[in-house]
């Protein structure tokens, strides 16, 4: 082969292997237009039987094809599972709004563990990055409630009461992190979109960043204070750190 030939092999090369490292946002909640029931693999996630659960169904709100909560002292996630390589698309984006906070929540109680508006990410860990008494606390929560307790949580909130960028552990277990993206009463009633690193976030509150993403979740839950609360979710998806969010004009 000619220098010609191998300079023109070389280039064909190149751009195919830039073209195999473009990596695609990976769409987890796009919901669609004129559907009522929530699509597979979306399903109903319940915590205690003894509880109503919140109610999901999809609607067109304010021209967004979107994921209702309508929750009535009640609690339940609509949760899918996730395949999601965080180490190419680390950022999470979605849109979601609120009719109102909650009046009575606190997140630092039990009895106030209630939210408008959640987002939970469930994530598997290696073994190496979980210490004796952390694994000894999980294998007796999988005993308990099952295995579908993960290694640890993100929960993004929109909360009534504490500072926007508020990070504490939930009021039942340190391994669920409850982190306040949203507050109060004044972006509530629009759309407000959201963009989270969560390899970063997880690295904030786990102390690694080799999470593995397993399951994704909604939900308004006012199951503690007896309360009611209307919220909305659209257009999650995962995206590289170098690309924009994809959300709809």
């Amino acid at each position: 082969m000619g220098a010609r030939g191998l300079l023109a092999l070389l280039c064909l090369c190149s751009g195919a292997a830039l073209a195999a490292e473009v990596v695609e946002a990976l769409d987890v909640g796009r919901f669609v237009s004129g559907q009522t029931a929530p699509p597979a693999p979306w399903q109903l996630l319940r915590f205690d039987p003894r509880v109503a659960p919140t109610q999901f169904r999809l609607r067109e709100w304010d021209g967004v094809a979107a994921l209702e909560a309508s929750a009535d002292a009640s609690m339940a996630l609509l949760a899918r599972p996730l395949t999601v390589e965080l180490s190419r698309t680390p950022i999470l984006c979605w849109r979601w709004r609120v009719d109102a906070p909650l009046h009575n929540a606190d997140m630092a109680s039990k009895a106030g563990d209630d939210y408008a508006a959640r987002l939970y990410l469930a994530f598997s860990l290696p073994s190496s990055e979980l210490s004796l008494l952390t694994r000894a606390k999980l294998a007796l929560a999988r005993r308990l409630y099952g295995a579908q307790v993960p290694d640890a949580a993100l929960n993004y909130v929109w909360d009534n009461r504490q500072p926007i960028g508020t990070v504490r552990p939930n009021a039942y277990t340190e391994r669920a992190q409850m982190w306040v993206l949203r507050s109060g009463a004044a972006a509530a009633g629009g759309w407000v979109s959201e963009r989270r690193d969560v390899r970063a976030d997880a690295l904030q509150a786990f102390g690694t960043r080799q999470v593995q993403a397993r399951l994704l979740a909604v939900g308004a839950d006012t199951d503690n204070t007896g309360e009611q609360a209307h919220a909305g979710f659209a257009e999650l998806h995962f995206v590289p750190p170098n690309q924009p969010c994809r959300f709809s004009p």
